[in-house]
């Protein structure tokens, strides 16, 4: 499963948060990358001992781009959308790389859009504006959450 879906109803409100499911935690990653680059280390010394110097160069470079998809994929691991429906407002919330956006507007004003095509995001619309969510959720998953989203805000209007 490439995300996880958590729906909490609070007082007063319902909240929907859709994270990556990333296999492995940050640490257990890091382990995984420091035992391969170790191993490269390793040949690398071994071959250098025998005269072939030019091997530990090219093991400088595996190292450097383990270290730069490490660090891509902990910039990314934590990114996550949280919609949170209330009586009075509709929030969204979403952290993309470090960067945290978010929009709010009146319950009264959105209206959830979903055709079910695939790879079509689910869209919140207000008042001119449009915020597209769900890109956690895989495309069998989408109009459930549309369906729910749909419900919880006509919930408040009537």
């Amino acid at each position: 499963m490439p995300y996880r879906w958590i729906h909490v109803a609070e007082a007063g409100s319902q909240q929907w948060l859709l994270r990556r499911n990333c296999a492995l935690s940050p640490r257990q990653l890091a382990v995984c990358f420091a035992s391969v680059g170790l191993v490269s280390l390793l040949i690398a010394v071994g071959f250098a001992a025998q005269g072939a110097w030019l091997v530990v160069p090219f093991a400088g470079v595996e190292l450097g781009a383990l270290a730069v998809a490490f660090v891509v994929h902990a910039r990314h691991a934590g990114d996550y959308e949280r919609i949170v429906v209330g009586p009075d407002r509709v929030l969204v919330e979403r952290l993309h790389g470090g960067d945290l956006a978010s929009v709010e507007c009146r319950s009264s004003w959105v209206r959830v859009e979903y055709d079910g095509a695939r790879r079509e995001l689910i869209r919140l619309v207000a008042a001119g504006s449009e915020m597209s969510v769900g890109r956690f959720v895989p495309d069998d998953g989408r109009g459930q959450l549309a369906r729910e989203l749909r419900a919880s805000v006509a919930g408040w209007r009537g």
